[in-house]
């Protein structure tokens, strides 16, 4: 008897709270004190603690409702066209990413090795050629490097190009002797006709003017054109 009692008057308990809280969220004028006094919370404390269980809830309902389905590996597709076409695009691309193009005028030499048919030696000759002229104006003067074959020209000369804004020019009028005579193109009786020329003339105005005055040949101004100044 005892414990029926007991369990009724849980049960009212449990039933004037419910009301309480249902009452008090709709109506927010029931007398709630009792069960602010047993909880201590507000009346908007429990209205937002109301919301939020509903939202919990809420959630918690749309992911057993809603499972997420895993796509499988096994279920993807397989096109063979597609696999075919991206299997030629790597083909036909990959020589290009593996092909070395390299500037004569601003490389090393581990940028020249890697050339075909160009080792240590040749890659020095070309850097200490580069250097004696001031640098090339056409990758054809690859041909007048020593112990450069035809064959190893004709290899590396789809794979290099020149940059000629970094060409070192000379003075014509103010060289000495010895900064011409380094000039590959000329050798010693160009510089000595071209000293007297400019000693009694006092000045060399242009190419023309070396040419005319047979200082030096038609062919040879071809070269040395874009590595002098007047």
């Amino acid at each position: 008897m005892q414990l029926l009692f007991q369990s009724d008057i849980h049960s009212d308990f449990i039933y004037y709270i419910a009301f309480s809280l249902v009452a008090d969220f709709f109506l927010m004028k029931f007398d709630t004190a009792p069960y602010r006094n047993w909880f201590g919370y507000t009346r908007r404390e429990r209205r937002a603690s109301f919301i939020l269980l509903i939202l919990i809830v809420s959630v918690i309902s749309v992911r057993f409702l809603f499972p997420e389905k895993k796509t499988s590996v096994e279920n993807i597709p397989i096109i063979p066209e597609v696999n075919e076409i991206v299997r030629t695009s790597f083909i036909q691309d990959y020589p290009k990413k593996r092909t070395v193009v390299v500037d004569i005028n601003r490389c090393d030499t581990s940028e020249l090795i890697k050339l075909p048919g160009i080792g240590p030696v040749l890659s020095l000759r070309i850097i200490k050629y580069r250097n004696l002229l001031g640098g090339y104006v056409r990758k054809d003067q690859l041909r007048e490097v020593y112990g450069l074959p035809a064959e190893t020209y004709d290899l590396v000369k789809d794979k290099v190009y020149v940059d000629t804004m970094i060409i070192k020019t000379i003075d014509i009028n103010s060289a000495d002797f010895r900064t011409l005579v380094r000039f590959p193109y000329f050798d010693k009786s160009d510089v000595t006709s071209i000293l007297k020329y400019r000693e009694l003339e006092g000045r060399i105005s242009s190419i023309e003017e070396l040419v005319d005055n047979k200082l030096i040949s038609e062919e040879k101004a071809g070269k040395v054109r874009s590595y002098l100044r007047f």
